[in-house]
């Protein structure tokens, strides 16, 4: 595989969601998706490199929704590229804003379908139109390590199991999430997993285990809008828009219109910097 030298990228991060993003032509950069794959494991592992929950690649080229600005090629730190991120989405938007792809309000291309978002300039601040849901299926009886736990579906872009609990803090996210993510239920492609605690009429607090990344994260944006969606058609929450707090501790706004998924919420440029591309790529881990 050619090495690449000098390979300027950017580090955001969407409510503690964080995220390496290298835009394709200003890097001269023509990579096939296995290429991305291997850029995506060696990167994002975290102190032996850049570090960061996912990869997003920005491109220009072979664009196929019209007046699309760019498109994106979205990998998880496995490797594993993904359909969808809700909280990538932000970051990608405004990043394209900043570089000059894209103006305030743009259409880009992801593997989920085209996304539609609208960055505030000096609010740090990204709306983004989800694909519409899909694949809703409620109550879903699992049976896990013999106990019965209900849970519900829904595809927001991505798949997400939902799973409501009042006591969502001293879950051990990690390990029930995984044993749900890897269910046969959900086989072949596996779910995220999120679970939920209902705090008032239109406010939810989630924490998530992400499929790709294979642990809790700080937040997800497509699980947050899937909890929101099935809060809502349950009855637990009563607004259409829904505050929805992260374990990173930071607010995510979904709002619901015409069974439509709206996220909104903050989308930081860390640093920006430049590869030594030769020693990450030689070396063994």
């Amino acid at each position: 595989m050619e090495i690449h030298d000098h390979v300027k990228f950017y580090k955001l991060h969407g409510s503690g969601n964080d995220f390496i993003i290298i835009p394709m032509e200003k890097n001269k950069l023509n990579l096939n998706t296995n290429e991305m794959s291997h850029w995506a494991k060696k990167l994002c592992t975290r102190k032996f490199s850049v570090g960061a929950d996912g990869l997003i690649f920005l491109t220009k080229k072979g664009l196929s929704v019209d007046n699309a600005s760019y498109k994106w090629h979205f990998y998880n730190s496995d490797g594993s590229r993904a359909e969808m991120c809700g909280n990538g989405s932000r970051c990608a938007a405004r990043l394209a804003y900043e570089l000059d792809y894209a103006p305030e309000e743009h259409i880009f291309e992801t593997d989920a379908g085209p996304i539609y978002a609208h960055v505030y300039p000096g609010q740090h601040l990204v709306r983004v139109q989800l694909t519409k849901p899909f694949d809703l299926n409620m109550n879903i009886s699992l049976d896990i390590d013999n106990k019965n736990y209900t849970v519900h579906f829904v595809n927001s872009g991505v798949p997400h199991t939902v799973v409501f609990d009042e006591n969502v803090e001293e879950l051990d996210v990690k390990l029930l999430g995984k044993k749900i993510r890897f269910h046969k239920r959900f086989a072949p492609k596996g779910t995220n997993v999120n679970f939920v605690k209902v705090k008032g009429k239109n406010s939810l607090y989630l924490r998530t285990y992400e499929r790709g990344v294979e642990d809790e994260t700080y937040a997800c944006g497509t699980g947050a809008a899937a909890s929101a969606y099935i809060a809502y058609k349950k009855g637990l929450v009563k607004d259409t828009e829904v505050s929805v707090t992260t374990s990173g501790g930071e607010e995510l706004i979904i709002t619901i219109k015409d069974n439509t998924l709206y996220l909104t919420g903050g989308a930081t440029l860390v640093y920006q910097g430049i590869l030594n591309s030769k020693e990450i790529f030689s070396s063994k881990f």
